[in-house]
């Protein structure tokens, strides 16, 4: 083999496994050997390849002496496959045969694969990848959405405009799963109205396999063969369609492989189905009834619930439910009333709509909120499916939710981890006691690291700034207003996020004069990097999103508030790694976690929120900053001046202030401590390494029969 090829190939075989994501020195590579075909590839490697040419990727290698760097990459992906002293070989090895089968209606990995809107994509994507680290035996089940969510963009008067664009599969880390005899592996589902077709899609990430249901086959009429092109998209009947396909097809898909799963984890309930088809497999196989069956499969069952809010939880009419689901239904011998009768919490009310969580609920024995305060409201909004039980024996826990540690952290961040927790620090992060040595790092050090993430961040805003108003045809002087937009000695608040009601993007705005005079202050002022996505049938998410662009186009305002477009996973990066202080303010309690502020801790920043989600167990009093005192009150508009209130007197007494005391050599030492308490106080707790251990040791293991079940503490 030529020396061209062996690069061509050592660099392919590293793009196949998504364990690049969470490599900076391997994404490096592709960085030198031609940066702006990275940045316009959108960081896919793969893409990246099979645009230039082999003999001009040798030339690159050659010229930038790269040959051994992709050895040594080449060699520890080889490594890492091949390592079986993992924390799970040790502490679960009886999950090694049988392994955890994780369903998610979306998965952040990267924002090169497009099968993510938000925080539970993300939130997915992050589980299965502390999984892989840890060797947890698992295998993901999703949806390959043809066309993703949606790009966003803005029009001159700041409306979001929702464009959709066919993914090219060749260009994505996937493969297609094929049958012995060489052809597609191909799963059937049949209903009322005919016979649902997918294919089946691989993605290696890491040590975890994720396979992708793909509804565009031939055998499909053609709006099934446009099921899987958006993600939550459609009407209730696309939706439902989609909830089959990914449960029961999920389901089939594993029986197919020959993969016989031990647990069955349904993150959030939109996969909900695979247990009624789970029950229908092992009545079918053993010959069991239905009473068996199903106390069998919710033993093994894990649900993890995500929305803290009523209407956020998917419902559907009786008769969509039986077109769908009758030929399962009849293969558990159900009647129509009590099978309709699983998914309502009274189920003798037949005008109670069919609920995809009460479903799960029924059918689970291991269920769990993902805060602490989220487990409590999960408990009091569902206590009516448990009548016998008071509000406390409501059979759902928490387990808070972490962020993957090593897709999150700056490469410098993790420059100081190396030097100061030692080499091995990746493998101690849940340790608490880990972090205590954040205390040695040199506060200039620290300092001089953030100023270097925030002029990176700001370096990034202002070509994302002249690339939309390009293509806006936006005036020269605009153009070159945003190339000198943000200041790198000004505090830097963001706020990015899904713009829903409940999260009150515009919460700080409320008071424009107030506001502009913190921005205009000669000696103190302040400025918002403001990011995020309304659902495209959410009318008032939009305005909001316009209001903000609208203030970002008055004179006070230009350089100092600004609105990136399209917020994905990369826009995200800059953020998190950047900020001075990320902003939260949702409205209590309707913020089910929020991890978005623990990989803003991870980099330095501080998190300056209302008391909900994981900043409720997380806040101590010196480790960031809290919006009110945790409280709700009955009447919406009224909670809503209180924390309005509450956010600037804490910005203007406690934020700012901090920020810009300085000692004799410039540095806010009071800011730093702060900063080296969030480390230390939060870093530990608030991983995906710690959250995945969590639910080996108190769900997965108990589902899978292995130790008695030991419920979250609540």
């Amino acid at each position: 083999m030529s020396g061209q090829v062996k690069v061509v190939e050592k660099l392919r075989e590293l793009t196949r496994n998504l364990w690049w994501t969470w490599q900076p020195n391997d994404l490096t590579l592709f960085h030198i050997l031609d940066p702006d075909l990275w940045r316009e590839t959108n960081h896919n490697p793969v893409e990246f390849l099979n645009r230039i040419p082999s003999d001009a990727l040798e030339a690159a290698a050659e010229e930038t002496a790269l040959h051994s760097r992709i050895d040594y990459a080449f060699r520890r992906l080889s490594e890492y496959l091949k390592n079986t002293e993992s924390w799970a070989a040790l502490n679960a090895p009886a999950l090694r045969t049988r392994p955890v089968a994780y369903f998610s209606a979306e998965f952040g990995l990267h924002e090169s694969l497009p099968i993510y809107s938000g925080g539970l994509g993300v939130l997915a994507g992050d589980h299965l990848k502390s999984a892989s680290d840890l060797g947890v035996p698992l295998v993901g089940i999703g949806l390959l959405y043809a066309q993703g969510y949606f790009q966003q963009q803005l029009d001159a008067n700041g409306w979001q405009q929702e464009n959709y664009l066919n993914t090219k599969f060749d260009m994505l880390p996937i493969e297609p799963v094929k049958a012995p005899d060489g052809s597609d592996v191909r799963i059937t589902i049949d209903t009322r109205v005919g016979t649902l077709h997918a294919r089946v899609w691989r993605v290696e990430v890491g040590r975890t396999i994720l396979y992708l249901l793909d509804s565009n086959v031939p055998e499909n009429n053609e709006s099934d063969r446009a099921l899987t092109s958006r993600l939550y998209g459609g009407d209730a009947r696309v939706r439902i369609r989609q909830e089959l396909l990914l449960g029961v097809g999920g389901v089939r898909l594993l029986d197919a492989l020959g993969i016989h799963p031990s647990v069955l984890h349904l993150n959030e309930g939109h996969s909900a189905f695979a247990v009624i088809e789970m029950v229908r497999a092992r009545m079918e196989r053993d010959g069991i009834p239905y009473g068996e069956a199903a106390r069998d499969v919710s033993t093994m069952t894990v649900f993890t619930t995500h929305t803290p809010v009523a209407a956020g939880h998917d419902r559907f009419p009786a008769p969509l439910v039986e077109e769908h689901l009758g030929v399962i239904r009849e293969g558990v011998h159900l009647s129509y009333d009590d099978f309709m009768g699983l998914g309502r919490v009274y189920p003798n009310d037949p005008n109670e709509p069919f609920c995809m969580t009460v479903l799960a609920l029924k059918l689970s024995r291991h269920a769990n909120g993902v805060s602490a305060l989220h487990g409590r409201v999960s408990r009091q909004m569902w206590a009516p499916l448990y009548p016998n039980r008071t509000e406390e024996q409501v059979p759902i826990g928490h387990i808070t939710n972490g962020v993957h540690v090593m897709s999150w952290l700056s490469v410098p961040m993790r420059s100081i981890f190396n030097r100061h927790l030692g080499p091995d620090w990746p493998d101690r992060m849940s340790d608490t006691r880990l972090w205590r040595e954040i205390k040695t790092v040199d506060d200039s050090e620290f300092w001089e690291t953030q100023q270097v993430l925030k002029a990176a961040l700001i370096k990034f805003v202002r070509q994302r700034l002249v690339l939309q108003a390009k293509r806006r045809n936006e005036p020269d002087e605009v153009i070159e207003r945003h190339s000198h937009a943000l200041d790198l000695n000004v505090l830097t608040i963001g706020f990015a996020r899904r713009f829903a009601t409940y999260k009150r993007a515009g919460l700080v705005l409320r008071d424009v004069e107030r506001l502009t005079e913190m921005i205009a202050s000669t000696d103190r002022p302040i400025q918002f990097v403001f990011a995020g996505k309304a659902h495209p049938e959410d009318h008032f998410g939009k305005e909001l999103i316009q209001n903000i662009v609208r203030l970002t186009k008055q004179p006070e305002f230009s350089q100092r508030i600004v609105f990136v477009e399209d917020y994905d996973m990369n826009v995200a990066r800059y953020l998190v790694q950047g900020v001075d202080v990320w902003l939260n303010n949702p409205r209590r309690p309707q913020e089910a976690s929020g991890t978005s502020g623990e990989k803003v801790l991870l980099n330095g920043g501080l998190n300056f929120s209302i008391l909900d989600g994981w900043w409720a167990e997380a806040y101590d009093g010196t480790n960031g900053f809290a919006i009110g005192r945790g409280e709700s009150h009955a009447i919406t508009s009224v909670q809503d001046d209180r924390d309005h209130d509450s956010l600037i007197q804490t910005l203007t007494s406690e934020v700012v202030p901090l920020f810009y005391d300085r000692d004799a050599n410039g540095l806010p030492r009071g800011w730093i401590a702060r900063q080296k308490s969030a480390l230390i106080t939060l870093a530990g707790r608030f991983n995906a390494d710690r959250m995945v251990m969590d639910y080996v040791q108190n769900c997965y293991l108990p589902a899978a029969g292995f130790q008695s079940c030991a419920m979250p503490k609540n």
